[in-house]
């Protein structure tokens, strides 16, 4: 689906270059997330002796208990997905 955002303002100046350099700090800020997201993912791999698709279907199909680490684990799948979501969405923006 393509979406289209049109910007007006009475500024003289352009306004493109700084929406452009808005996107590409966005874009690293989330590239920045995305990192040390799957960081905390690799470290949660290596303390369980389990990959984290491993641990999604166990976790997800109850195979696991739900503990303090368990829950971070989870919600770190779920933020690296939600990051990768939103880099997606920016790094084809024309």
């Amino acid at each position: 689906m393509i979406q289209q955002v049109t910007i007006t303002t009475e500024s003289a100046e352009s306004i493109k270059p700084l929406v452009e350099s808005a996107i590409q700090e966005r874009l690293k800020t989330l590239a920045f997330g995305i990192t040390r997201t799957r960081e905390r993912l690799t470290a949660f791999e290596k303390q369980y002796g389990m990959t984290t698709d491993d641990f999604a279907r166990r976790f997800d199909g109850k195979d696991l208990k739900e503990t303090l680490d368990f829950l971070d684990w989870w919600g770190e799948i779920k933020m690296l997905r939600l990051l990768e979501d939103k880099h997606r969405a920016l790094i084809v923006v024309e």
